[in-house]
């Protein structure tokens, strides 16, 4: 059962700014992601998506603006804090232990996370609250049948599992997912996609996607950017039809299913 204080959790952006020397990748960007929703954003590349991501993730410093996890301000928290604190995220670039096994590059994430993750003296696998986190995101993302596997043995699309699977044992309430579709054939990709859909229970979901058939699937509210900025949000019947995002992005794509 979830506590109480998880089921609120909400991640806001207020006026995020990021800036690199002349270059201002993110502009005044205010968004928030609220539990059991899939907050999409999209934008052509260079737009700021994963410059924001990783503002939000700690991955950058913020140049201006804030970052708020329920009613606390995380701005200038580490990236260590953010996930002790409930935020979770994978990356565009698979970041996985490939020499390591399913259940190990897992029970690692597990044990990272725990109150009392380095055990100098005694059993790693004795600890119930880390097993459970492991076996509990294994099982929700499908792996538990792959767990002695190496995980450079694994495909592309098994390894986005994997890397969804190792930001689940650390219990997150905010997702962040930065292009998990990223180089991925359409049999793979469908799956995936079933179980980003099934991360929306339970969790804040940001998404930021370049596959628009599967932003539309999956997204209840989107986010379109541009040169760092928000030129749209709201619900994505809403804003595929806006004229500013069929201009700026989705073109041909403004009218796909």
């Amino acid at each position: 059962m979830l506590d109480a204080a998880l089921v609120a959790a909400s991640l806001r952006a207020n006026a995020l700014s990021k800036q690199f020397g002349g270059l201002r990748a993110v502009a005044d960007v205010s968004l928030d992601v609220h539990q059991d929703e899939i907050h999409a954003v999209i934008g052509p590349n260079g737009a700021g998506k994963s410059t924001l991501i990783n503002l939000l993730s700690g991955d950058l410093n913020v140049t201006s603006g804030s970052i708020v996890l329920d009613d606390h301000d995380v701005t200038r928290y580490s990236v260590e804090r953010r996930a002790r604190q409930g935020i979770g995220r994978s990356y565009q670039k698979t970041t996985i232990f490939a020499q390591s096994t399913v259940y190990e590059n897992v029970r690692l994430a597990a044990q990272a996370h725990a109150k009392a993750p380095l055990r100098m003296f005694g059993d790693v696998f004795s600890d119930p609250e880390v097993t459970d986190a492991a076996n509990a995101a294994l099982e929700r993302t499908g792996l538990t049948s792959r767990i002695a596997i190496p995980a450079n043995q694994l495909s592309h699309g098994e390894q986005r599992q994997l890397e969804i699977a190792m930001v689940l044992a650390t219990r997150p309430r905010i997702i962040l997912l930065d292009e998990p579709l990223a180089g991925m054939g359409l049999q793979e990709a469908r799956g995936i996609i079933e179980l980003i859909a099934s991360l929306r229970k339970g969790h804040a979901v940001l998404l930021v996607e370049h596959d628009m058939d599967a932003v539309f699937q999956l997204a209840d509210r989107l986010t379109v950017m541009q040169d760092g900025k928000v030129i749209a949000t709201g619900l994505p019947q809403h804003v595929r039809t806006d004229p500013a995002v069929r201009a700026a992005y989705l073109g041909a794509h403004g009218d796909a299913a």
